[in-house]
């Protein structure tokens, strides 16, 4: 049975050596190397990177964030019309006094489970949400949560409210998109192939990741891949990239903890794809620091490495 690090080896995301080609000369520069000047780069954050620590001063961690260099944010704490439990225009008073551009958002429907019944309720959600990013002036909303998907015909429904979602939020001038996570590479199998399902490890059927992209449109909805989450799916970014090129604008750089330290993300291969393929926009997430510091000083470090490295534009 092949193992999660000899997938990796051979995907090329992870190198023999464990270090990534390029990426342990640009992680020592990034330890040695100060951020003395203003990043010429666009580098954005994912704000759920900073968890309490910026839901418990958001005026004052908007500007740290800022202080470190990066441009853009990328917001996940609207509920009920309110970000960050502040009124839209308050919020983005907070974010322009600080010098940080809010550019999106991620928003979950209040269900997992997508059906006919339930699809208009859905998408009353979304004119709702939408209605307040547009006073936002966000450019994408995305969808982080994984609905329920559990057969052929879920996907199929979900395609159909992805949507929906979609083109409410073109209507205000608001690309739409879908995030993943590792359960999206799943397979399901329709009823008359269950019984050829005989080797777990040599899942019949087809990926879920690839029914919602094949079966959404692209004019709708575009998929923020997060490059992490996929290599955990047991997948490779840069196919996905060439097979579906165009329908990953934004992404989500992401590695086990702080960027560039755990030698499994073959960053400077993701972005050289991704450039190649047309890259908008992209967001650092940073999750389970695994190194005592606090998640202010790991994001700092995050952005460290990205300012740093020669493949970032």
């Amino acid at each position: 049975m092949e193992t999660k690090r000899e997938f990796l080896k051979k995907l090329g995301v992870l190198t023999v050596g464990g270090f990534v080609g390029g990426s342990l000369k640009t992680a020592h520069a990034a330890t040695v190397r100060s951020n003395l000047l203003p990043s010429k780069k666009s580098i954005g954050l994912q704000l759920y990177s900073l968890g309490r620590e910026l839901t418990e001063d958001v005026p004052n961690g908007l500007k740290k964030v800022a202080q470190i260099g990066y441009a853009t944010a990328e917001a996940a704490g609207y509920r009920e019309g309110k970000l960050y439990n502040y009124e839209i225009a308050e919020f983005l008073k907070i974010a322009g006094d600080a010098g940080l551009k809010i550019t999106g958002s991620h928003v979950n429907p209040p269900v997992r489970k997508y059906t006919k019944e339930n699809a208009g309720e859905i998408a009353d959600f979304w004119k709702a949400t939408v209605d307040d990013h547009a006073k936002l002036g966000v450019i994408s909303l995305v969808q982080p949560g994984m609905p329920t998907i559990e057969s052929h015909d879920d996907a199929a429904m979900v395609c159909e409210v992805f949507n929906k979602a979609g083109e409410i939020a073109k209507s205000a001038g608001i690309k739409w998109g879908y995030h993943n996570h590792s359960g999206e590479f799943r397979c399901v199998v329709k009823e008359e192939d269950k019984e050829k399902q005989t080797n777990p490890w040599m899942p019949v059927g087809d990926v879920i990741y690839d029914l919602l992209l094949n079966g959404t449109d692209p004019s709708l909805v575009f998929f923020e891949m997060d490059v992490y989450w996929t290599v955990m799916g047991q997948n490779d970014p840069l196919e996905y990239f060439e097979k579906y090129a165009g329908r990953f604008p934004i992404l989500h750089i992401k590695d086990r903890s702080i960027l560039g330290k755990s030698g499994m993300m073959n960053f400077e291969n993701i972005f050289n794809k991704a450039y190649e393929i047309g890259l908008d926009e992209f967001y650092v997430e940073l999750e389970n620091i695994r190194e005592n510091i606090t998640q202010f000083e790991g994001v700092k470090q995050c952005f460290d490495y990205l300012n740093n490295a020669s493949f970032v534009k």
